[in-house]
């Protein structure tokens, strides 16, 4: 191991510094898992430190048993005792030996979510709560936050931060009650794994004591990303010898939404006034143009270490920045622009990667990839299509049509819960089977299958009365007006609230409703006649097969993340949609407080840093959320890049903006000028394409007349009476109104 040959100064400085608190800032691509698996091997080989007294602890499996595999390649059989593993894991192994100090059973279970679900419904039976006015999953969150901050119930309450939620019933009587069922069953959850360890070691010193002999020295990866209780049994661990090298990189903390204390990094040096700090810049994975983005976007926050990524490489090209007029022409532009690249020999699908605020984003990219023919995987999350909302609710609207999907019936049929189990379904399903029948309509012949208990037939009764009310109404509504009476029928959105943990996650759930809207409208606007059917087809919900059969291989596809999800990945390509104010920062950053703008930054600077040679960032004019047509001007972020490294697309009037279903070979003529693209501002008015009295077609509203078109500062307002509809105002803007 020839450390000064293999490694460069500031790595080797790392290796070499073995004695004492050691902090390594490693930023993006600067080596640090090479960087971290030298330093092992060296106080293994060189300094011939017993494997037994090395515990080096981080945050995945994957990421452990990568650390592991790569030891045990340089350091040979002499690996062998050297704890490397999660913090979990290694709680866990102490547990094991030393529950029962605790009050648990030597053989104690560790609950899951469904677990830890089954016990607060009996702590909910026992203290008369009801589940759907305060969901289990976000109570369990906030139970969780309190043991990530090591706090007891009763600390808890003494916080002044638990809420009341059920009259005098606080969160903390309800934490309470769920750990002391969880006792009773002999049970931890993932929580109290580290929260129980941190308890063992301050009420049993020599417990303490004796681990603080076994491992003399510590290693711990991603330390930006640890929360209160893990920093508290790494500084328990590590009082005595004080070997204690964290490695990390404050830039890209990211999870504090899960409950990591970007403080635990930033205030090491406090904690550990003779540490020896390293700084790991030069990175070995990105352009100098990309770095300069990343270093000049970053240097905006203030709660940071200073460092600054360089690198030997070359310059590379410039950064494209490209505004569309909406998340449609964004992702056809996107989705284009790679096929090209393909087209051309540039590169192959498996060279791209398109990054994501949020999930939500990725139903037009998704949707952009296919009708092209593109191979493409979405990363650690569902396809819009796949998610279960929106399964739920096209099986709604599948069963008001037509109900001859058996599969999609009975996926419904009992969501929301209505008392009808699975028994009664498998009954219903054989007797459909003997005769002929779809499932939906042996639902109409009860009294002929045997065994179905009397609750459950008065709520099946319930639900198909209710799908063929709506049948009978849908012929003159619109597509979306029956999915929202099929919302407000069924229940399904108290429901929803019931199964989420948080607020955020409700949100989420919402914004996804409400796309699906979005492209019920959307289908109803362009087809001729429209037929659900035919829309399922279209989105591929209905056997096709366009993704499968090109013979590419699995590993060729183009992947859609989300940026917390692209941390600690690298691609050739990278586009980053949606960088506009209100989804990137996000609406809920730019109205709290300045540190979750500060988040969102270093969100930012993971993003940028995931491009090794190119990088196109891409925002809209326009976009819907909650359900509104909103116009946001440009990421601050954006603003952030210094001139020189980004193109802008200074002649947007030569290349053409796409217009909403934009066509390729169609270009038009763009209505927005340098300043609008540099400052963000907003889209600029036109006066409509119809007058008073013209006959037009609203996508929703259908045929009318145009009353009267007002100037209304930002947009024109415009009256019309519709058939059978009535006089509706709306803005010009956001009515598309088509002049027949």
């Amino acid at each position: 191991m020839d450390i000064d040959r293999e490694l460069n100064k500031e790595q080797a400085m790392a290796v070499r510094k073995t004695e004492g608190p050691v902090l390594i800032l490693a930023g993006a691509g600067s080596g640090k898992t090479r960087t971290i698996v030298y330093r092992m091997a060296y106080l293994l080989t060189e300094k011939k430190v017993d494997p037994g007294n090395i515990l080096a602890v981080t945050f995945t499996n994957k990421a452990a048993n990568e650390m592991r595999d790569r030891i045990r390649e340089m350091a040979g059989p002499g690996f062998g005792r050297m704890n490397v593993s999660t913090f979990h894991s290694a709680c866990l192994k102490i547990l094991f030996v030393h529950a029962s100090k605790l009050g648990y059973p030597e053989k104690f279970e560790i609950a899951d979510t469904t677990d830890q679900k089954s016990v607060l419904k009996e702590v909910y039976e026992r203290m008369g709560l009801d589940p759907k006015r305060v969901p289990f999953k976000m109570v369990i969150n906030k139970i969780s936050a309190a043991k990530v901050e090591l706090l007891t119930p009763l600390d808890y309450e003494r916080t002044g931060e638990c809420e009341y939620i059920f009259n005098t019933i606080s969160v903390a009587d309800i934490y309470r009650e769920y750990q002391e069922q969880l006792m009773k069953n002999g049970m931890m959850d993932f929580d109290d794994m580290i929260m129980n360890t941190v308890r063992l070691f301050k009420e049993y010193p020599e417990v303490l004591e004796n681990y603080r002999e076994r491992y003399k020295y510590i290693m711990v990866d991603e330390y930006q990303d640890t929360n209160t209780s893990q920093f508290e049994f790494i500084r328990l661990l590590a009082e005595k010898y004080r070997n204690l090298c964290v490695v990390g990189d404050d830039d890209q903390s990211i999870y504090r939404f899960r409950g990591a204390n970007i403080y635990n990094i930033l205030n090491f040096e406090k904690y550990y006034p003779d540490a020896y700090t390293v700084r790991l810049e030069e990175n070995y994975r990105s352009t100098s143009t990309i770095l300069d983005a990343a270093n000049a976007v970053i240097r905006n926050n203030t709660e940071r270490k200073v460092k600054s990524l360089w690198t030997e490489g070359e310059r590379g090209k410039r950064i494209r920045y490209r505004k569309l007029n909406d998340p449609r022409g964004e992702a056809d532009f996107i989705a284009e622009d790679i096929r090209k690249k393909v087209r051309d020999g540039e590169r192959e699908y498996g060279d791209f990667a398109i990054l994501t605020r949020t999930n939500i984003q990725s139903k037009e990219l998704e949707d952009a990839l296919r009708v092209r023919n593109i191979q493409y995987e979405v990363v650690k999350g569902l396809k819009f299509w796949d998610t279960k909302v929106i399964k739920d609710l096209t099986s709604y609207l599948m069963t008001v049509d037509s109900a001859v999907n058996d599969m999609r019936v009975k996926r419904i049929i009992n969501v929301p819960k209505r008392g009808i189990g699975k028994s009664s379904i498998d009954k219903i399903g054989i007797f459909a089977g003997a005769n002929n029948m779809t499932f939906f309509e042996a639902l109409f012949s009860l009294k002929d299958i045997a065994g179905i208990p009397a609750k459950a037939k008065n709520a099946i009764t319930d639900f198909t009365d209710m799908i063929l009310k709506i049948r009978e109404d849908a012929s003159s509504m619109s597509f979306s007006a029956v999915l929202n009476r099929i919302l407000e029928e069924s229940g399904y959105m108290d429901y929803l609230y019931s199964e989420m943990e948080s607020e955020d996650k409700y949100r989420e759930q919402k914004e996804y409703i409400n796309k699906l809207r979005e492209t019920l409208d959307a289908y109803e606007e362009e087809a001729e006649v429209p037929d659900l059917t035919d829309f399922m087809r279209i989105n591929g919900l209905e056997g096709n097969n366009i993704d499968k059969g090109s013979g590419d291989d699995d590993r060729n596809k183009v992947l859609i993340m989300t940026m917390h999800n692209a941390k600690g990945l690298e691609f050739p390509e990278v586009y980053m949609a949606g960088m506009e104010e209100g989804l990137f920062p996000g609406y809920a950053a730019i109205n709290g407080d300045p540190f979750e703008i500060e988040e969102e930054r270093r969100l930012c600077y993971v993003g940028i840093t995931r491009a090794r040679e190119s990088l196109t960032m891409t925002g809209v004019f326009e976009r819907m959320t909650n359900g509104e047509w909103r116009r946001n001007p440009m990421s601050r972020f954006i603003e952030e890049i210094p001139e020189d490294l980004i193109d802008m697309n200074e002649k947007p009037a030569a290349k053409a903006v796409t217009q909403s279903s934009p066509s390729f070979e169609k270009p038009v003529k763009s209505l927005f000028s340098l300043d609008s693209i540099k400052k963000g501002s907003d889209m600029v008015k036109t006066l409509p394409a119809y007058k008073e009295g013209d006959r037009v077609r609203h996508f929703k509203f259908g045929v009318g007349t145009v009353l009267s078109i007002t100037d209304a500062g930002r947009d024109y307002e415009v009256r019309a009476e519709f058939e059978g509809i009535g006089v509706r105002k709306m803005m010009a803007g956001f009515a598309r109104l088509k002049k027949l």
